[in-house]
C-alpha cells in the first residue's frame, strides 16, 4: 500500500493518477474524497457525519469514523487480497489519523508519503477548483503534517505531480 497524506488542493489526485501512470503494475486508487461522495448526503452537514464550516474548517462525528473505520478496513482486505493499492488522504488529527491506518494496515508493507505544498498555492488551487469550501487548504496545510512520519514527502508547491509520482516510485520495491 501507498498512502498519501497532505491538505486539501496540495495535489494528492494528481500524484495518485501519474503514481498509476509510472508504476509497472496495475494499483487501484481510492481516496476521502470518494468515500465523502459515497456517504449519504445528509452526513455532509451533520454532527455525526462531517461539517465543512464556512471558515474552511472540518468536524468529523461519530458516524463518519465508524463508516471510514469499515471503509480502510475494507480496502485493507483488498491489498490483503494481493492487490496493490493507493491511498490520497486528508489526516485531519495528524498523527492520530496515522495511528488508525497503522491499525487498519497491521503488518502491510505501506509507503507512508507526505505531499506538502505552500498554504498560498494550495489555496490558489482551492479558488481555481471551485469544489472547495474556501480557507480549507490553508487551515489543512500544515495542521495534516503534526507528528506524522513518513517514508518519503514530495512539495509540489513547484514540482509538477509527475515528478512527484516518479520519486515516489524509485520507493516502491
Amino acid at each position: 500500500m501507498i498512502i498519501l497524506n497532505g491538505g486539501s488542493s496540495a495535489g494528492k489526485s494528481g500524484i495518485v493518477r501519474c503514481l498509476q501512470a509510472v508504476l509497472p503494475d496495475p494499483w487501484l486508487a481510492f481516496g476521502v474524497d470518494s468515500l465523502i461522495d459515497a456517504m449519504p448526503l445528509r452526513m455532509q452537514s451533520s454532527d455525526d457525519g462531517i461539517e465543512f464550516d464556512a471558515d474552511g474548517g472540518v468536524n468529523i462525528g461519530a458516524d463518519f469514523r465508524a463508516l471510514e473505520g469499515a471503509w480502510a478496513r475494507g480496502v485493507v482486505t483488498m491489498a490483503r487480497a494481493g492487490a496493490r493499492v493507493i491511498i490520497d488522504d486528508v489526516f485531519l488529527s495528524g498523527a492520530a489519523a496515522q495511528d488508525r491506518w497503522r491499525t487498519f494496515v497491521g503488518d502491510l508493507d505501506v509507503l507512508w508519503v507526505g505531499v506538502r505544498c505552500d498554504s498560498a498555492v494550495a489555496e490558489g488551487r482551492e479558488i481555481a477548483r471551485g469544489d472547495r469550501v474556501a480557507g480549507m487548504a490553508a487551515k489543512q496545510a500544515d495542521i495534516v503534517h503534526q507528528g506524522v512520519d513518513y517514508d518519503v514527502e514530495v512539495d509540489t508547491t513547484h514540482t509538477e505531480s509527475l515528478a512527484c509520482a516518479r520519486a515516489i516510485a524509485s520507493h516502491v520495491a
